[in-house]
């Protein structure tokens, strides 16, 4: 009589000779063992990162160019042919609602002339006629400079440097040359990227305290311990600390967004509870087991550390994914999230193991209620708990959990189908934000296309000088009546005759899908038609333009980027588990999973469903870069929890050969662990909906619902119910593939050294486990 894949597991197992433990184990235990030392050397380093940081450390700018996109080379042509026309503009905008500005026009022309003399300008247009000239009839609609009332002006301002990347002392010069304007009562503000750099300073300290809060509330409610509550918070802080200051130093070498800190410390709190909770709960039920401290720590660190080098692996390879975009920014965010995300794993297999050494058996000494570490599985002696029970549940009706989870995740994936991407324009601001209230001034006074004209360039430099008089009068009757243009002024030539050109103004605001529209319609048909049978090369360029040009790169690289991600976190769970439905389910379910927070962020920003609760103005489009960061990190993330799942799944069917009895038992022993770790999770990102920064409130709302919805109706309906279903063809591989694919171990030593994990190949299935150990 053949014997059960249990038996055969369990005789493989005992028949094994002992092995060395493994370098993971050897550092637990180390750092347990001389805890002093780990603890005095990770206090160094994060002074001495600290002090490093505050002597080289860089700036972080959203400066960045995107070369050979048509709106980047406008912009060297007209630098090369129009130096003052050139550059990178910005409004200085003027109101007086009790007199007109001509009124005020020696002050006017003390601020312009002031303006000129900063650093970097190339230029100053005043927006009020010269003295003693008759002003011509301002166009119909007025876009300005000056309103029809003549309560209202803008200064056009242009920079040889993107203003919004100087540093904020240069105000203090900006604010100097507007001063006799304020004080003859005008109200002046700043719109464009100057008016970035005279946001306030962002703090994420608030957002930090309030998800550090919720977290002692969780972990004391979830495990009852103070130390073993207080130890993840403390160990997070330390290597996000530690990251930051490392990122800072990056920062002095390499341009990264003002984002970036905000978006590492993010990830870097949230996987360094995580990571520190998963070996703090493996470690306390070690003990509980009766062993000693030091050798808990050494199996913590080789079982459930062992799962967070691996999750952690796969969060930077879904990072690293982004550099598949092409574009430097958006790379380098995730690099930005990597650094801390490798401070919290080295952090977690060292640090954590130094602390709990130093506590020793006194961990659970201080409680607010019974201490626990993770749920025991019942006996027939024992009661059944809640989760116990509710694992049963699945196991019986697991149709009936996949249907109720496949319901929820359709439910909030649908407006992903109306998912708008765009840029989010300062109208969205706080308006406290002197970029919003300028925003406003113009809109009410010039439309709202005045807050993002278009220049149109075009290059007639290849154009014979006889041929010209005609290219110009062609091209002009070709920019009229353009459909979403409120006005094309008039095409005028530089100084060189080389280049013409004009400002087009949308009928809506800069981040108005109807913008967009504009801007494709006048690079693609309207201006290669208004100079077809010549030479000529046209160009749409300024910011706006940019904008739009990034908008069309990042939509068009998303999709190979969620490829790429999926295709490396696919062939990593392959690895690990052997199972090829297993890695199957693995990506089809983190891909639904994102396909639900990304339904969440469009009704919320982009429908307008709370979003003033969050400070919105309005409904804004999706930020586009969104999307690919949110699948990078989400995608990442997720894998935390699937893999710490799949090892105590993959751990019990090795040990028992019985495919749906280990679900249910991983569940049991998991569910608490992964309820508290993404309680957590989600405390942390949701708290970064208080920013000012849209991005932050979008990246932060939207990571909190991925994380919530991951770690419940996906890791407690979606994943318990598909892999029962599967049973033991879950674990199914072919010969070939199993040959050639690298053996890992999602909790490192539980086989002997040399011999692959068992896993069901053909001959399993017809009922022959030839590959047990």
């Amino acid at each position: 009589m053949p014997s059960s894949p249990s038996s055969q597991a369990r005789t493989g197992r005992e028949a094994a000779p002992r092995r060395r433990p493994g370098a993971l184990r050897r550092t637990g235990e180390w750092c347990a063992r001389h805890f002093v030392t780990v603890l005095v050397l990770w206090v160094a380093a994060l002074a001495g990162l600290q002090v490093l940081q505050h002597a080289y450390g860089g700036d972080y700018s959203d400066d960045f160019s995107l070369p050979g996109t048509q709106s980047q080379d406008g912009l060297d042509v007209l630098k090369a042919h129009a130096p003052q026309a050139g550059g990178y503009s910005a409004q200085v905008v003027l109101h007086d609602a009790d007199k007109p500005l001509t009124s005020v026009s020696d002050q006017v022309a003390t601020a312009v002339a002031d303006l000129q003399k900063l650093p970097d300008v190339l230029s100053a247009q005043s927006p009020l006629p010269s003295s003693g000239s008759t002003p011509p009839p301002p166009p119909d609609p007025n876009t300005g400079p000056l309103s029809t009332d003549q309560k209202t002006a803008y200064i056009t301002v242009r920079f040889s440097v993107q203003p919004s990347t100087l540093d904020p002392s240069y105000l203090d010069g900006v604010d100097k040359a507007v001063q006799p304007l304020r004080s003859a009562g005008v109200e002046v503000e700043y719109g464009g990227p100057l008016g970035e750099l005279a946001r306030p300073e962002p703090s994420d300290r608030t957002s930090e305290a309030i998800g550090f809060g919720v977290a002692i509330v969780v972990l004391l409610i979830g495990f009852g311990s103070l130390l073993a509550a207080v130890l993840p918070l403390v160990t997070a802080l330390v290597c996000a600390l530690c990251g930051l200051a490392l990122l800072g130093l990056l920062a002095a070498a390499a341009t990264f967004a003002t984002v970036s800190p905000t978006l590492a410390t993010m990830i870097g709190i949230g996987v360094g509870i995580d990571y520190a909770l998963f070996l703090v709960t493996r470690h306390r039920q070690n003990l509980v087991d009766g062993q000693d401290p030091v050798t808990a720590a050494g199996n913590a660190a080789a079982t459930s550390g062992h799962a967070v080098l691996l999750s952690g692996c796969t969060v930077i390879i879904a990072l690293s994914g982004l550099w598949v975009s092409g574009i430097g920014f958006i790379g380098k965010l995730g690099l930005a999230a990597a650094v801390t995300v490798v401070t919290a794993v080295t952090g977690a297999l060292t640090l954590v193991p130094a602390i709990l050494g130093l506590i020793g058996r006194h961990i659970d000494r201080v409680h607010v209620r019974k201490p626990v570490a993770e749920t025991v599985p019942a006996t027939e002696n024992a009661e059944a708990g809640g989760w116990h029970r509710y694992a049963q549940r699945v196991e019986r009706r697991p149709w009936w959990f996949l249907a109720g989870g496949v319901v929820l995740v359709a439910v909030l994936s649908f407006p992903v189908f109306f998912i708008q991407l765009g840029h989010i324009g300062d109208g969205a601001d706080p308006k406290s934000f002197t970029d919003r209230r300028a925003f406003d001034l113009m809109s009410s006074a010039f439309g709202p296309g005045s807050n993002g004209p278009l220049t149109l360039v075009i290059d007639q430099s290849k154009v014979p000088s006889s041929d010209r008089s005609a290219l110009a009068d062609q091209a002009q009757k070709a920019l009229t009546n353009v459909p979403d243009a409120a006005v094309i002024t008039p095409l005028t030539a530089t100084s060189d005759g080389d280049v013409l050109t004009a400002t087009a103004y949308s009928v809506a605001a800069p981040q108005d899908g109807r913008t967009t529209s504009l801007t494709n319609r006048l690079t693609d048909d309207v201006l290669p038609q208004a100079v077809s049978g010549t030479a000529a090369d046209t160009y749409v360029t300024g910011t706006t333009a940019a904008q739009v040009d990034f908008l069309d790169i990042v939509s068009s690289r998303l999709p190979l980027i969620i490829a790429v991600v999926v295709a490396l976190a696919f062939l990593v769970i392959l690895a690990v588990f052997r199972g090829l439905l297993v890695a199957v389910k693995a990506a089809v379910l983190n891909v639904l999973s994102i396909a639900a927070s990304y339904g969440v962020v469009v009704a919320v920003f982009q429908w307008g469903w709370g979003g003033p609760a969050l400070g919105v103005s309005g409904k804004v489009p999706i930020e586009s870069y969104v999307p690919m960061m949110m699948f990078a990190i989400v995608f990442g993330l997720s894998m935390d929890y699937e893999i710490f799942l799949l090892s105590r799944i993959h751990e019990a069917w090795l040990r028992t050969g019985d495919a749906r009895a280990s679900v249910a038992h991983a569940l049991e022993i998991t569910a608490r662990v992964i309820t508290c770790a993404a309680l957590i999770m989600v405390s942390v990102f949701a708290a970064f909906v208080i920013s000012d920064n849209i991005v932050v409130k979008m990246l932060g709302l939207g990571l909190a619902a991925s994380v919530l919805i991951d770690a419940t109706v996906v890791r407690l309906l979606l994943v318990p119910a598909v892999m029962t279903l599967l049973g033991r063809a879950a674990w199914w591989i072919p010969r070939p593939l199993d040959r050639i694919l690298p053996h890992l171990d999602a909790e490192g030593g539980a086989q002997p050294s040399g011999k692959p994990p068992a896993q069901v190949t053909e001959d399993t299935l017809g009922g022959r486990n030839a590959s047990a150990p």
